[in-house]
């Protein structure tokens, strides 16, 4: 993606400038090169461009509504960077991808659906440079929420709706956008789909695999946004990036799928390769675990995250993730076997039975995790714990309520230790037996806990303080 590490952002004269004019392209030859260059989705499911182009254009056919052309700039996964930064440093090339497939299915608008305000502002000034000539350009703002860029949520949303799944098999080629038949694909698709457009199907397949051509972006370790050639070795990856596989790897994001370490070594970035560990890329984001790190901890911290985003509006959703959190939370913190036992039966309870696939992507991240890391669960699980705090290794969003800490007041703290027992995920003893410091975080789920253990301390030395 030139232009992508050259400066902060190319405006329209500075991408002309990088990137040439954007040849014109009949329908159906814009589809036979989607075809010939095997172009996917890259936001999450890898669907053909091809075959959705063909279905728009087969719907829109007898049909009087017009069609539409949407963009998924969402990225509601905070795993996930990559069409953040091709949505600030090259928006032009984005748009002409979209404005490309927009003259192919012959849609009038294009609808750009955002949830970050520099994404947005950074789109309405290209939209702007490139003045009113031509289709119409929409930027729409909506929640910033991980269901918001499911396809029928956001066409939800850009119809002035909740921006929440539908809840039926509903297909935007057939009914999109106000009803109209509507191509509906990622940001980094249409960018691939706009330099291919210049360079034409050979030169494209030059870089990558000749099964799989091209490059992919990825974001790695929730911070880094690389491009790759398809067929780059993982390891390879990580390596420039300075970081090994660590404890594991998550390819695909928090729907995703644990590699080992030793099948990160040897995992190539291509379907076919993934595909032999189970895993995809998904949305591009690949988060090694490092060593340092509590992976039972990690996972249980994602997965209340993700119970918190539900849709709520199945029961799978609304009550089974908040239920398989509390679950996992519990054989963290020494549930015993009963808990890891009743962790399979949540995930039984939510699995191909929600309005959306976030229920099912959540429980397949979950079951990947104890496949993984078995050790590790079962560690916590039986109350020894794997001695490794929670660094923060899988990003999330930053929590802005008022942090509450746990504080110990040292002229009456006596070294009891009932503390810790209540708290092991918190209170840490020295060798003397006092805790070894004199605040610490408290989770909110954990709040509870804290207050029993101010209740439960003899010497009255605890107290909760924002």
């Amino acid at each position: 993606m030139a232009g992508l590490d050259q400066a902060p952002r190319l405006d329209r004269v500075a991408h002309l400038t990088t990137h040439g004019q954007m040849p014109r392209y009949r329908p159906d030859e814009l589809v036979e090169l989607a075809e010939n260059i095997d172009l996917r989705g890259r936001g999450g499911a890898g669907f053909p461009f091809a075959r959705k182009l063909r279905a728009v254009m087969a719907a829109a056919e007898g049909r009087d509504t017009g069609t539409a052309v949407v963009v998924n700039a969402s990225e509601g996964e905070p795993s996930c960077l990559k069409d953040k930064a091709l949505l600030l440093h090259v928006p032009h090339l984005v748009l002409d991808g979209a404005l490309l497939a927009a003259a192919a299915v012959g849609a009038e608008d294009v609808v750009i659906g955002v949830t970050r305000p520099d994404v947005e502002q950074s789109l309405r000034a290209a939209v702007a440079e490139r003045g009113p000539a031509g289709r119409q350009v929409r930027v729409q703002a909506l929640p910033e929420r991980f269901v918001t860029g499911e396809s029928t949520s956001m066409v939800n949303g850009l119809n002035g709706g909740p921006t929440l799944p539908s809840g039926q098999k509903i297909r935007t080629s057939e009914r999109g956008l106000g009803g109209m038949p509507t191509l509906f694909s990622n940001t980094e698709t249409y960018a691939q789909l706009a330099v291919a457009a210049r360079l034409g199907a050979l030169d494209y397949r030059s870089v990558g695999l000749a099964s799989e051509p091209g490059t992919v972006m990825l974001t790695i370790a929730g911070s880094t946004v690389v491009e790759a050639p398809l067929g780059t070795p993982l390891a390879y990856v990580l390596e420039l990036c300075g970081l090994d596989p660590g404890q594991g790897v998550l390819v695909g994001g928090y729907h995703g799928k644990w590699l080992d370490p030793g099948s990160a070594r040897i995992a190539d970035l291509s379907r076919g390769s993934l595909a032999a560990f189970d895993a995809v890329l998904g949305a591009g984001a690949v988060l090694p675990l490092p060593h340092d790190t509590c992976p039972a901890g990690e996972v249980a911290k994602v997965t209340r995250w993700m119970a918190d985003e539900t849709a709520g509006q199945c029961g799978p959703c609304f009550r089974g993730l908040p239920a398989l959190a509390d679950v996992l939370d519990d054989a963290v913190r020494g549930g015993g076997r009963t808990a890891l036992e009743t962790i399979e039966a949540r995930m039984k309870v939510v699995r191909r039975r929600g309005a959306c696939s976030h229920p099912d992507g959540t429980a397949a991240f979950v079951a990947s995790a104890l496949a993984a890391f078995p050790d590790e669960f079962r560690d916590h699980a039986l109350g020894s714990g794997c001695g490794r705090r929670v660094v923060g290794a899988l990003p999330l969003p930053k929590d802005e309520t008022p942090e509450e800490r746990l504080v110990v007041d040292w002229t009456l703290c006596r070294g009891h230790g009932l503390c810790v027992d209540i708290l092991p995920d918190v209170v840490r003893l020295d060798a003397d037996g006092y805790p070894n410091q004199a605040s610490m975080p408290v989770p909110a789920q954990l709040r509870q806990k804290a207050l029993r253990a101010v209740r439960r301390c003899p010497a009255l030395a605890l107290r909760i303080q924002d």
